[in-house]
């Protein structure tokens, strides 16, 4: 609950015209941490939004098209001497990413959701579907 608490607290600070009109909305994938109950009871709790994920669409994830590759190419072969200097390397990584490729991850990520709608559901892989 805490990792919401603070996402919420960053939202509230970063972004006051979506928190001001509760306009935001939120995502994440359908693993069973993310659709426990009290996850799902703190999100109504406080009266968050949740775009559904479709089951077996990982590929709308952007944690799974965007940055669970960042981070696993460059700390593959390595090995750390304790969980804190994965820590501290993982985070390392993260803010090597720079910001103008996060940007480029919720494009890819609004237009993967389209290529989502136009197949109506069906099976698609990568970026390069053109539904139009």
């Amino acid at each position: 609950m805490a990792v919401l608490r603070r996402l919420r607290e960053a939202i509230r600070r970063k972004r006051p015209d979506l928190w001001a009109d509760n306009s935001w909305i939120f995502h994440h994938d359908n693993a069973p941490s993310h659709s426990s109950l009290i996850v799902t009871e703190f999100l109504a709790k406080h009266e968050i939004k949740v775009i559904a994920q479709p089951p077996y669409s990982p590929d709308l994830a952007p944690c799974d098209f965007f940055l669970f590759p960042k981070l696993k190419y460059p700390l593959r072969g390595t090995r750390h001497e304790s969980i804190e200097a994965i820590k501290r390397n993982s985070l390392k990584e993260l803010k090597a990413i720079p910001a103008e490729a996060y940007k480029k991850c919720m494009e890819n990520w609004i237009n993967r959701w389209h290529a989502c709608i136009g197949s109506e559901g069906g099976y698609f892989e990568g970026d390069h579907k053109d539904l139009y």
